[in-house]
This record gives C-alpha cells, structure tokens and sequence, in this order.
C-alpha cells in the first residue's frame, strides 16, 4: 500500500537560508533516501517552495464558481514543506519508514486511495 509521508515544518524559504544549513538540511534527506533504497522501499517525493509562492482555488458562492486567490488555503504555523510517497507493508511499516525522515515540526502520515492509476 502506499502512503504519503507530508512533512511539516516552519515556512522557510531556502533561497535565504545561509548555504551550510541548506546542505545540512538536504544531506538529510539524502540520508533518508539512502535509507529508503537500502530497504528497496518505492518511493517518490518532492520539496515545496513557501506557502507564500501557494495560489488557492475555491468557491465564490452557490454557483461554485471558483474565486482564484494568492497565498495558502489556511494560514499555519507550520506549513507543508515536502512530501514522500513510500510504499509500505502497513501503517506500522509506515510509521518506522517515516521516523527515519527528517521532519521540522511534524510527519502526517497518510494512506493513498488505490485508484489504479
């Protein structure tokens, strides 16, 4: 089954980061992955730019036309920063993948709909 690991941590834009923390902070990924390669564990994932780049689309009323706006749909503390998507035996397989995942303030973990896609 697959699951989406979406990690959570404060709104950091990367660019701004002084260079030696960006690295440590990709170097744990590249941990993780290298982790997740040694298990043989399908795996996909992506990092995401601040919620503040984030465009939002919703209903502007009964009509459902859809009011296009800038910025994330809620504002967080935390925002989601990345995500992994892994395939795991089970939720507890998933649970031990994702504590070996660099989080800044949270992973939720979450089962992916079977879609056959």
């Amino acid at each position: 089954m697959k699951y989406m690991l979406m990690l959570f941590e404060r709104d950091t834009d990367w660019d701004a980061v002084p260079e030696a923390e960006r690295t440590a902070a990709l170097d744990e990924h590249g941990a993780f992955i290298a982790y997740l390669r040694e298990r043989g564990i399908e795996f996909s994932g992506e990092a995401l730019r601040p919620s503040t780049t984030a465009t939002t689309l919703r209903p502007a009323g009964p009509d459902q036309e859809l009011l296009v706006t800038d910025g994330p749909y809620v504002e967080l503390k935390e925002n989601l920063a990345g995500f992994y998507i892994v395939e795991a035996a089970d939720l507890d397989d998933a649970v031990e993948i994702a504590r070996h995942c660099p989080t800044g303030t949270g992973t939720e973990i979450r089962p992916l709909w079977d879609t056959g896609m």
